[in-house]
């Protein structure tokens, strides 16, 4: 027995940028995850393949993520940013240099900035997206896309016109940057709900992936467990997450991040030295932040942590990877005489936690897929399009509603306790915005622009980062001054539409600020559309 492995990494931030400041805190999301996660995983990739290793992978990046990989002054920024921590890196070397331990982990940062740096510059000319889809055209990745905001579809799931707003817009940005137009579509927090199969196969879409309760809810019987594949009445197929394999890497308390030996990604120096001296590395007035500097190891649920040591966790990253392949092949035994074909194993992860969050991520991703490639390892990697193209007889199953958030269904994205008052407005906002499609379909030059605006501001609203930040209290100031402002923005032009007038100042500004999707036409937006599709569910899948 053969066992089928399927990574599907989902790279994903929202859309953050602030022409109107030099500098803004959150645009370090996007810093920081180039510079910790997508140049690594990137130059990983590439190491792979030019030591002609054979892997295979899903790998789904958002519209807005892509956006920003093509924005100009993001990408200033973002040299900008590579500079200082460069910078910073010969700072602590001259620290250090009474202290050989961390004088070491310096050193090893500061190649590190310098690699990516090269990476970025010479080998991708600046342009991370073009890489990802020389691996792609290579036949290393499989592209796929996502929401065009990441919104999590089932809190409209009686809006039908809104839910094909985020996966149309996802789609059409995915194929005008990349070679290939995506089969795959990634479900934000693998947000499912019955129906939701019909609006991605108008849109060509073949296979998404779900969590593995959508299966075992299910009225028909899974008769594969979330071993393999099923199809969707309507052809689509989905591929259930294995929640075993996947908390071998992704359980806070139990998953490899939290090995003793890794490093602790929460001490970091920009919270640790005097303010006098990482003040020019942090945010005014006197705003400590993540440098990317930290020296410290796991060691445990305790405030005295022992000096990181980058070889005895990257020994540690190969001996995990050996134990999750090891775990793998378990379950193949285990399934032995039970199954009357090779099993799937479909695992699925945030790009993001491969050297942002956990920093020997990315080592392990390495050598997960340099000892799968091994003959006698019995296992090969294959993306979900590799498998269905092999025409292996799959079953034909609805699945139930679920996602892979906390309680396995929509409590984090409906929390009454944080953000369930934003929902409604959310909600009624994307009624106003088909209203003002269905009142002023076809416009031309300015009003056409002022409703591509709305647009943009209806999409952007609907981003489910906000109602994360707001659940997990991590910048939830933030997060409810970016609702309630789409708001305003989309009722801006609700209003002057109304009185047949067109706020160009705004516009103008409007344009320049939140200037994502460039090529949008505001009728996606247009019930018209979508005549043949209308909710016919009898559960409040919110709930």
């Amino acid at each position: 027995m053969k066992n089928n492995l399927c990574f599907t990494l989902n790279a994903h931030l929202p859309f953050v940028r602030h022409p109107e400041y030099p500098k803004f805190l959150e645009e370090d999301w996007f810093f920081e995850a180039v510079n910790e996660s997508y140049l690594p995983l990137l130059r990983m990739f590439y190491k792979l393949r030019d030591e002609k290793v054979d892997f295979h992978l899903a790998f789904s990046i958002s519209p807005t993520l892509c956006s920003m990989l093509r924005d100009k002054l993001l990408l200033e920024r973002l040299q900008a940013y590579l500079e200082s921590r460069l910078e910073l890196g010969e700072k602590e070397i001259n620290r250090l240099r009474s202290n050989p331990q961390m004088l070491s982990i310096a050193k090893m940062y500061v190649d590190n900035i310098n690699k990516n740096c090269y990476f970025l510059n010479e080998t991708c000319k600046g342009d991370i997206l073009s890489a990802f889809n020389k691996l792609c055209d290579e036949g290393y990745l499989e592209l796929i896309t996502t929401a065009a905001t990441h919104a999590y579809l089932p809190i409209y799931k009686d809006n039908p016109v809104a839910v094909n707003a985020q996966i149309e817009t996802g789609v059409m940005q995915h194929s005008r940057i990349f070679t290939h137009s995506p089969d795959g579509f990634w479900l934000p927090a693998n947000g499912y709900y019955p129906g939701l199969e019909d609006l991605l196969k108008r849109h060509n879409i073949k296979w998404t992936a779900l969590a593995s309760h959508s299966f075992f809810l299910s009225e028909d019987e899974p008769k594969m467990g979330n071993y393999a594949p099923v199809r969707c009445p309507n052809g689509v197929y989905c591929f259930a997450r294995d929640y075993y394999l996947t908390s071998l890497v992704w359980s806070a308390k139990e998953g490899y991040p939290s090995d003793p030996c890794y490093r602790e990604f929460y001490r970091d120096i920009g919270y640790d030295l005097p303010i006098d001296y990482i003040r020019p590395y942090i945010h005014e007035p006197d705003v400590r932040v993540f440098t990317g500097f930290k020296y410290w190891a796991v060691t445990g649920m305790t405030a005295d942590k022992q000096i990181y040591n980058p070889q005895a966790a990257k020994f540690k990253a190969s001996e995990h990877a050996r134990n999750f392949l090891y775990n793998v092949r378990s379950c193949g035994r285990n399934l032995e005489g039970l199954l009357n074909q090779d099993p799937v194993y479909t695992v699925s992860f945030d790009a993001e936690l491969f050297g942002h969050f956990w920093y020997e991520g990315v080592s392990w991703l390495e050598y997960v897929i340099r000892y799968a490639s091994e003959k006698e390892s019995n296992i090969r990697l294959i993306t979900p399009s590799m498998y269905i193209a092999e025409g292996h007889k799959v079953q034909t199953l609805r699945p139930a509603f679920s996602s892979w958030g906390d309680g396995g269904f929509s409590q984090a994205l409906v929390d009454n306790s944080t953000n369930a008052e934003y929902v409604p407005h959310v909600l009624e906002a994307m009624t106003r915005m088909t209203d003002l499609v269905k009142r002023y379909p076809d416009q031309k030059s300015l009003k056409q622009r002022f409703l591509n605006q709305a647009a943009r501001e209806a999409l952007l609203l609907m981003a489910s980062d906000w109602l994360l930040l707001m659940h997990n209290r991590s910048n939830g100031s933030y997060a409810k001054n970016r609702i309630e402002g789409h708001l305003q923005n989309l009722y801006l032009v609700y209003e002057n539409m109304f009185r047949n007038a067109v706020n160009t100042e705004w516009l103008v500004k409007a344009e320049e600020r939140n200037n994502i999707f460039p090529d949008i036409d505001y009728n996606i937006f247009n019930p018209d559309h979508l005549k043949d599709v209308s909710p016919v569910y009898t559960t409040d899948y919110t709930k």
